[in-house]
């Protein structure tokens, strides 16, 4: 495979386009989609299903935070497998609402794609790493908290796509990127409440 056929995005929003067609599509069938040691594809699709136009769903945008959390968690705890709550695994999203958010997805997925790469090695590097796990895991745990500040929980979702893709395809300028996606997202809410 060549390196403008690599396309670590795209394959993730292809195996959940599959998913979709099946039925309608909960958490549990998308965790079981990649395998329980997925956990980068796993930690992409809430951030990816963020940013979408399902985030305008009430609580949505605080179930994806949660997700996000709990396996940037188990990521910097270096895990084996995924493990999620119960309840968590039975969310379920609706066949068409899913298949609307696909269409962003896709053209979300292919700019990734076309754009990742190989570089700024030392921003992807093992300590660094741990750094992007541990704003990931601050972005989902913020999202239930920013539910009703416009535009913040995507904004942190964008920034956990750009990081995990900066961890899929050792990209440093994704990871730079997407920490200072999290910078904006914390004057957002600092701004509507009048404080800067």
């Amino acid at each position: 495979m060549t390196p403008s056929e690599i396309r670590p995005v795209g394959d993730i929003v292809d195996r959940l386009d599959v998913a979709v067609e099946r039925g309608a599509l909960s958490v549990g069938t998308m965790i079981e989609e990649f395998g329980d040691s997925s956990f980068l594809p796993a930690l992409m699709i809430p951030a990816l299903l963020v940013v979408s136009p399902l985030s305008g769903i009430p609580l949505f945008s605080t179930a994806c935070g949660l997700m996000i959390a709990f396996i940037s968690a188990q990521m910097i705890l270096a895990r084996d497998h995924l493990w999620l709550p119960s309840r968590m695994m039975r969310l379920h999203i609706d066949q068409g609402h899913a298949r609307t958010a696909l269409k962003t997805l896709r053209c979300i997925s292919n700019w990734l794609d076309r754009n990742a790469r190989t570089r700024m090695r030392m921003m992807t590097s093992a300590p660094a790493r741990s750094g992007l796990k541990l704003l990931c895991l601050l972005c989902g745990a913020a999202m239930p908290f920013l539910e009703l500040v416009p535009f913040s929980s995507s904004l942190l979702g964008g920034a956990v796509v750009l990081m995990a893709t900066a961890l899929l395809a050792r990209d440093g300028l994704f990871a730079l990127a997407g920490s200072i996606a999290v910078l904006g997202a914390v004057f957002i809410p600092l701004t509507v409440l009048g404080v800067v």
